[in-house]
């Protein structure tokens, strides 16, 4: 394969404008209190151009190596010195020795390969005659014996990527609409009364303009205190220069691991301290205990009966939150004829809503405990500071020890404002008579 300049170039061309754009997306990391702080669009828009930049070198340095490869193939072959001493009548020259791999490529064998027209297995075994061996052997080898200390013997080695943990998909903040706020705390006004007179007034009371009757409301103010959730590892600066993908594994599950704990808190946080208030918690949801239920009712009618209980209260409930365990037992119901009732078709699956309400299953919810409810409308998120990575060698020794922290953290507030939207469902048990 001949040396193609144009590509060469067009390669170097590519791999400056991919360090340009690093450099680009570099100066714009902000700096806060002696701390690089990178969001997580940026952090991805570096790390594919760090990729693309590693390929693209990769590339250059073949054609390079090409390039020398066909300008030294090019070059007319220098006379030996005893060429020039027969060509000046003082001695004949002596018969110079071919490698194995040379007198490979002279065979007739290889050659009837004619450059792969006639296929790709050779006529006919390649063998050697005597004279060819002697002459050979006759050549020093390149070693004697495998090299000592390490490595200790010659070959590349191949380090496969590490096979990371699996990960949830389904998330119960899912559920809710995205929001964010600047405060440090959401105060709202919670309705905990209405006492409705409305009703048919005459014109007149007698002598005198009918009275109207007055309705009454009350409302208790409430807080939602805006949380953080954070998490932190400790690294060699060595180590992650010298494994990239190290770096992206450490990020990834430290982000993973503030999703795990927001899910929990969403529905189980118990408000103390610095936790959330979660829905679950939460006091005036409503309840529905599947054994206090119809006889003859499964846990899919449970949730039908408790999605009843929203709708009474004027809220459309727009997800169920439920157990993997608990979904399974759902989706395996199957009628007197052995037909299953939630998914259409067992090979191609069912889209996860039941009773048209979107279902999140996930191991955040407790076994045997369901939650449905209007998510968006009886209970907000609020994004205080999206999950983000920061990195710092501020904390203890670190800078002498050449090591960094990489810090995951998020701050969030969960206002759960129409407890009645949020039904609690109980599978403790099948329905008694």
């Amino acid at each position: 394969m001949s040396f193609d300049e144009s590509r060469l170039r067009e390669l170097q061309g590519a791999l400056r404008t991919k360090m340009a754009d690093n450099k680009a997306i570099a100066d714009s990391f902000q700096i806060e209190n002696e701390t690089v702080v990178v969001d997580a669009k940026q952090k991805s828009a570096f790390d594919s151009n760090m990729r693309d930049i590693r390929e693209i070198k990769s590339l250059i340095e073949g054609l390079e190596g090409m390039r020398d490869v066909d300008s030294w193939s090019s070059q007319p072959a220098s006379g030996s010195v005893a060429q020039e001493s027969n060509a000046q009548g003082q001695w004949a020259p002596q018969p110079q020795a071919k490698s194995l791999g040379q007198m490979f490529v002279d065979s007739p064998e290889f050659k009837a390969l004619d450059s792969g027209k006639n296929g790709a297995n050779m006529p006919s075994p390649f063998q050697l005659n005597r004279a060819d061996v002697a002459g050979m052997w006759s050549t020093k080898d390149i070693y004697s014996a495998l090299p000592s200390g390490n490595p200790g013997s010659f070959g590349s080695v191949q380090r496969d990527p590490m096979v990371l943990p699996p990960m949830r998909t389904r998330r119960v903040r899912d559920l809710f609409p995205s929001r964010t706020t600047t405060a440090a705390v959401i105060e709202y006004f919670r309705m905990t009364g209405f006492t409705n007179n409305a009703a048919s007034v005459a014109e007149r009371d007698g002598g005198s303009f009918a009275a109207k009757p007055q309705s009454s409301f009350s409302f208790v103010g409430e807080q939602a205190p805006v949380r953080t959730l954070a998490h932190w590892e400790a690294a060699h600066r060595n180590v992650l220069a010298d494994e990239p993908q190290l770096r992206s594994i450490i990020d990834n599950e430290l982000l993973y691991g503030l999703r795990l704990q927001e899910d929990s808190q969403i529905l189980t946080g118990n408000g103390s301290g610095e936790n959330l208030r979660g829905i679950l918690e939460t006091t005036g949801i409503q309840t529905y205990d599947w054994s206090a239920g119809l006889v003859g009712d499964n846990k899919a009618d449970a949730i039908r009966r408790a999605a009843t209980l929203s709708f009474l209260a004027y809220y459309e409930p727009t997800g169920v939150v439920l157990h993997p365990n608990d979904w399974e037992d759902i989706e395996l119901s199957k009628d007197d004829n052995g037909q299953y009732l939630v998914a259409v078709s067992v090979a191609m699956g069912g889209e996860p809503k039941l009773w048209r309400i979107p279902v999140v299953d996930t191991p955040a919810m407790t076994e045997g405990t369901a939650l449905v409810g209007a998510f968006g409308t009886g209970a907000q998120l609020y994004d205080r500071e999206q999950a983000s990575i920061r990195i710092s060698e501020q904390h203890a020794d670190f800078f002498v020890r050449n090591a960094i922290v990489v810090l995951a953290e998020q701050r969030l507030a969960l206002a759960v404002k129409r407890p009645e939207a949020f039904v609690a469902v109980s599978f403790d048990g099948a329905p008694v008579a």
